[in-house]
């Protein structure tokens, strides 16, 4: 940051890199063998809805993108409690590169099509030690990785995460800012 940024109360703007998301399988081996976190198959994008056909007809679009191949994981469409869309896609665990392929290709659509401000992130689910539920979050505004480890009804295990962002970040941009590790209570998978 220069000196004129700091003075006047500006700061570089973070940009996203998508294709960090085709990091995630090495990411998933490293997080098998040193921690015994094992993918799911289940990614999904959160993104705030937006009202009109052009958004209805994209929506429709990257559904039907994911889901025309005959050996495609399911995909489903659903809202939280929070009003956020997820686009969840159910794949095969052993394939954890296709299913980062179609959460690639859904953020890649919204942002085509002009819906990119209404992103807020990608996750992967896995399935840590006792069978808990972790989720590698990527943060679309910020180009960076975090994990989340609910355990109860909004309470969160932040020594697994911690240990998670401590095993990958040699493998991934992880957000050092803990801040901005979101609570994602009640996202699909977890």
């Amino acid at each position: 940051m220069r000196w004129v940024d700091a003075v006047t109360g500006r700061n570089k703007r973070v940009t996203n890199n998508l294709d960090a998301l085709f990091l995630v399988p090495s990411a998933a081996i490293t997080l098998q063998t040193a921690a015994g976190f094992t993918p799911t198959g289940q990614g999904a994008v959160c993104y705030r809805s937006a009202t009109g056909a052009a958004f209805a007809q994209t929506q429709d679009d990257m559904t039907a993108l994911i889901s025309d191949d005959p050996d495609a994981p399911a995909v489903e469409v659903s809202r939280d409690d929070f009003g956020f869309t997820w686009l969840v896609v159910n794949g095969d665990p052993d394939n954890l590169a296709d299913l980062c392929t179609d959460l690639h290709a859904v953020n890649t659509s919204l942002e085509a099509q002009g819906f990119g401000s209404g992103l807020l992130c990608s996750m992967v689910t896995f399935t840590g030690p006792a069978e808990r539920p972790v989720g590698l979050v990527y943060l679309f505004k910020g180009g960076t990785f975090y994990a989340f480890a609910p355990t109860g009804a909004h309470q969160r295990d932040n020594l697994t995460e911690i240990s998670v962002r401590d095993h990958l970040a040699a493998e991934l941009p992880m957000e050092r800012d803990l801040q901005k590790w979101l609570a994602l209570w009640n996202a699909p998978g977890l």
